[in-house]
């Protein structure tokens, strides 16, 4: 669901405590629940890394983990939900690099430094997760699904609050540069673009973010 823009009384609560920008917090569950999901995670993790994601079924996770197939769709509703969770997880501690990591990308470097720094990161966590975040896709869900996150958005409007660019639209340029980020990416690069090494991918598209955000952010 789309989200309105962030207004300045936003980006400055946001600038207080270290830049109190959140995916929020896992809602409480009991120990039981709590084991059996990072069970299930662990596992499909596994199962990832030895068959891929074309091979990861409800069915086959359940075996694995050695669960009842009521207790995984439970957990998870759909095929696409173990991968939500995938990408949610892996979300969480991209995350605690940006907001406490080391600079460029953590506190400690200039705003036009660190929102260089952010889209490289981000665009290499998406190459990385790309079979991920392609299987998490849900046919009954509008197409990008979760093309727009909150926490992209209020980085990048922190960011460019701390810069000097005059009477830029702040709100709208941060929606701009966070469509760029977290749109739908990989949907758009060709076949040839995937069928390189995921390394060159993410390197090619990354120096093209920070020629980007230099041309965009110059004074």
């Amino acid at each position: 669901m789309d989200q309105p823009p962030v207004s300045r009384e936003q980006v400055s609560r946001e600038q207080v405590s270290r830049e109190q920008v959140s995916w929020g917090a896992e809602p409480a569950e009991r120990a039981d629940a709590a084991r059996n999901r990072r069970l299930l995670l662990a596992t499909a993790r596994e199962m990832l890394t030895e068959d891929g994601a074309d091979k990861l079924t409800m069915d086959r996770l359940a075996e694995r983990a050695g669960l009842g197939k009521g207790t995984v769709f439970r957990r998870f509703g759909t095929r696409a939900g173990i991968f939500r969770a995938l990408l949610d997880d892996a979300e969480r501690s991209f995350q605690e690099l940006v907001l406490t990591g080391p600079p460029p990308l953590g506190p400690g470097a200039s705003p036009l430094d660190r929102l260089v720094a952010y889209g490289r990161a981000r665009i290499g966590f998406l190459i990385e997760h790309r079979d991920v975040a392609r299987a998490a896709l849900d046919g009954s869900q509008p197409i990008p699904a979760g093309s727009r996150t909150r926490m992209s958005q209020l980085h990048i409007r922190v960011l460019l609050s701390q810069m000097n660019l005059g009477p830029a639209d702040l709100d709208m340029l941060a929606i701009q540069l966070t469509a760029a980020l977290d749109g739908p990416l990989l949907l758009y690069l060709s076949a040839d673009d995937l069928a390189e090494p995921a390394p060159r991918t993410a390197d090619r598209i990354a120096r093209a973010w920070q020629d980007l955000i230099r041309r965009a952010c110059r004074p």
